[in-house]
């Protein structure tokens, strides 16, 4: 167990980013989520991947080019596509680093994973067994076995969390047909986490929106759903349209995804989004 430990720690940094304070040994911890950070983990892997692929066939058609431009054309030419290729070739490693901290990170997660799975059982099976001194001391020597394996999990996540990029979330309007008419005023409020983004628009009598903000950056976190809410605006009065929550699991992508979002139960008012990451 302590040789477990001491590696999880010697391949991560001892100084988590300051957003990631909080997770530092003897801070309050909350509860891991192996499955969703599963998730989340196949999902981020799959998209570095989709982005290594797209650059590595950018490099492949550089390189090719590059071959033909040395014997055809203008040296200067030449040295600009060389210079290309040096950049994609310098991306393409930083994508692979990413890649293989990310499966590292992962790696330690699973570890102590199964270790507190272990420890946890051994505890279960000694507090059904007679009392005894020794039963006693190995249930303490557990808990605390057990304990520190749900700190190094927090850490990981928070760790694991810092290599999860950017969500660009772009305003593409309301559908309603027949429900939005022109001077209707709304509100939307979308939130992830800690993060907020509330932007108001209305109907013009082309049937056209104006919203006051088209774009926010949002970062994406282990165990948290993007929340969205829209009202009505009449007056002084806001009436509720509707609350949805929609998971970013399918966001790590190298595509802008489109969402459309049923507002209302009967799907009469829909939010339209586009993310990219």
């Amino acid at each position: 167990k302590s040789l477990s430990r001491s590696s999880v720690r010697s391949r991560m940094s001892l100084k988590p980013p300051k957003a990631y304070n909080s997770l530092q040994k003897g801070a309050l911890i909350w509860d891991p989520k192996p499955l969703q950070v599963k998730k989340i983990f196949e999902a981020l892997k799959k998209g570095l991947n989709e982005y290594l692929e797209a650059h590595q066939a950018e490099l492949d058609y550089l390189s090719g080019r590059h071959k033909d431009t040395k014997r055809n054309s203008r040296l200067a030419f030449y040295y600009d596509l060389d210079k290309q290729i040096r950049s994609v070739e310098r991306y393409i490693r930083k994508l692979e680093f990413h890649i293989s901290k990310v499966e590292e990170l992962y790696e330690a997660y699973c570890i102590q994973c199964r270790l507190r799975d272990g420890a946890t059982n051994m505890k279960q099976a000694f507090s059904l067994s007679p009392s005894t001194k020794a039963s006693r001391e190995s249930l303490v020597e557990l808990y605390k076995n057990v304990q520190e394996c749900t700190e190094d999990m927090c850490f990981i996540e928070g760790a694991l969390e810092v290599h999860l990029g950017e969500f660009h979330v772009k305003m593409k309007g309301l559908v309603g047909f027949a429900r939005l008419c022109p001077g209707d005023q709304y509100e939307v409020f979308v939130r992830l986490g800690r993060q907020k983004w509330r932007l108001k628009g209305k109907i013009e009598t082309d049937d056209s929106q104006t919203w006051d903000e088209e774009e926010k950056i949002f970062i994406p976190n282990l165990h948290e759903k993007f929340e969205i809410k829209v009202t009505e605006l009449r007056g002084l009065a806001t009436i509720l349209v509707g609350v949805v929550t929609c998971d970013s699991i399918n966001f790590f992508t190298t595509k802008p995804q489109a969402i459309i979002v049923d507002i209302t139960e009967l799907g009469t008012i829909k939010l339209r989004l586009e993310v990219l990451w």
